[in-house]
């Protein structure tokens, strides 16, 4: 794959607008627009939930970025995301069957993007928030979630913990260890290392460490911002403080979602059998084949590697679940019934360089589709 590769796959853009209906004769047009559309508007007007059967609203997803921390990019702005968006938008429709609008918007202020997203709400069934910096993405997330009437769910945080959890159920089923008590360290708490931890608490797993920059985030810490805070009470129970050579000490996992490195002699300290999970693009934490030499099983966010933890396992089919099931939001049981249908799935080809199933598998979409519109079915999350 060369540059000149890369750059023709994008030229133009990588979507385009297709009919459902024809357009080929006089009559197809007077159904199709004027004036035909008119009685449709009409019946709308006076039933506003008609426009999820006689509109693409209740199918269209909106897939939002400010442009604020784009893949391993940074603070790129909007123009510079669009064709990060316009790629998540053809996954959504390659593997979930599902339209979705990239809208880049210019500007970061979470007052501004919020008052716009309500705004454009008729147009659109769920919104799918994406490389959005912390900590704004989690004010931003939630006052959406408050405020719209339909799924809301920033991909950053919740596909990668999603996934990081199918793939944690597959390596302890490998290495037949107790899921509940691995002793997990997790480097980078942004969006996705908050979430990974919320997640992981709320699969049981209750030894957990997160470091940020300047060490453990521990309850003793003066500089921590409020979600780091809140984060403090829940987490490193043993209370340990330092950095991250204190931290992996004895560790079961390593879970890096973080741009930063580990030195090979601090993996060298973890537990035997470890298993890491280093998920920096395009450079993970450290690289697989030194992380070998002392983990049982190691999984990167790169294609070229085994076990690719890859969010298209978990949102396409997340997002199809939701609206399957008119879900007004996407819970936390959502979320882990979605990551027990992705480990469903590895179970059937379970191998330690077989953790969670190819992102390519035809069946991880629907499976966890169908996993989150029963639990949303179950939870009384649907209209």
């Amino acid at each position: 794959m060369t540059d000149e590769d890369i750059f023709a796959g994008h030229i133009g853009g990588k979507l385009s607008i297709a009919l459902t209906s024809p357009l080929a004769t006089q009559r197809d047009l007077s159904i199709a627009y004027t004036p035909g559309v008119a009685q449709v508007s009409r019946a709308i007007a006076a039933d506003q939930t008609l426009a999820d059967r006689y509109t693409w609203t209740n199918r269209l997803v909106a897939v939002v970025s400010d442009g604020s921390a784009v893949l391993g990019l940074g603070n790129i702005g909007p123009r510079a995301a669009l064709p990060v968006m316009e790629g998540k938008s053809a996954l959504f429709k390659a593997f979930a069957d599902l339209d979705s609008i990239p809208i880049v918007l210019d500007t970061t202020d979470p007052d501004e993007i919020v008052e716009t997203l309500v705004r454009l709400r008729p147009s659109f069934g769920a919104v799918n928030l994406e490389d959005i910096s912390a900590p704004r993405c989690f004010d931003i997330e939630r006052r959406l979630i408050e405020a719209l009437d339909c799924p809301v769910m920033h991909d950053d945080q919740h596909g990668t913990a999603i996934v990081v959890l199918a793939a944690l159920k597959g390596a302890a089923a490998v290495a037949d260890r107790e899921l509940r008590s691995l002793r997990v360290v997790i480097s980078g708490a942004g969006a996705a290392g908050v979430a990974c931890a919320n997640m992981l608490l709320a699969a049981g797993i209750s030894d957990i460490i997160v470091i940020d920059s300047k060490g453990v985030v521990a309850s003793s810490r003066t500089d921590l911002n409020p979600v780091k805070s809140e984060l403090a009470q829940r987490t490193n129970p043993r209370q340990r403080h330092g950095g991250i050579a204190e931290a992996l000490h004895g560790a079961d996992v390593f879970l890096g979602v973080s741009a930063g490195t580990v030195p090979e002699e601090l993996i060298a300290t973890m537990a035997d059998d470890a298993i890491v999970f280093a998920l920096s693009n395009p450079n993970p934490e450290i690289h697989p084949t030194i992380a070998h030499r002392y983990a049982s099983i190691v999984a990167t966010g790169r294609s070229d590697f085994p076990n690719q933890i890859n969010n298209v396992l978990a949102f396409p089919g997340v997002f199809r679940g939701a609206l399957d099931a008119r879900a007004r939001v996407i819970t936390d049981g959502m979320k882990l019934a979605a990551a027990e249908a992705i480990h469903s799935i590895a179970l059937e080809d379970l191998a330690p360089d077989r953790i969670v199933p190819s992102p390519l598998d035809p069946r991880v979409a629907p499976a966890v589709a169908k996993a989150v519109a029963t639990r949303a079915d179950t939870e009384g999350a649907s209209a």
